[in-house]
């Protein structure tokens, strides 16, 4: 499966919370590394969008298409501003 950064997210993030998010910092929940969500690792190839933290490869963020509707799970994340 390619491994790509959060840039790809762009789009989706934008589609979700209605503004540029790349640029956000997201706090793993597991390490409590901070980055921008651009510097996230990000799998695509699943039934979703998957991110993990670039240190410590914890689940991030799952984002899943049901019908219309983008499901959203952030809770890998403590923090994101």
């Amino acid at each position: 499966m390619p491994v790509l950064d959060g840039n790809v997210l762009g789009g989706l993030l934008h589609e979700v919370f209605g503004t540029e998010m790349t640029t956000a910092v997201g706090t793993c929940a597991s390490c409590g590394s901070s980055r921008e969500v651009a510097e996230f690792v990000v799998y695509l190839g699943g039934p979703g969008v998957v991110a993990r933290c670039r240190d410590c490869t914890a689940l991030l963020m799952v984002i899943t298409k049901r019908r219309t509707m983008n499901c959203v799970d952030l809770t890998g994340l403590s923090a994101l501003s």
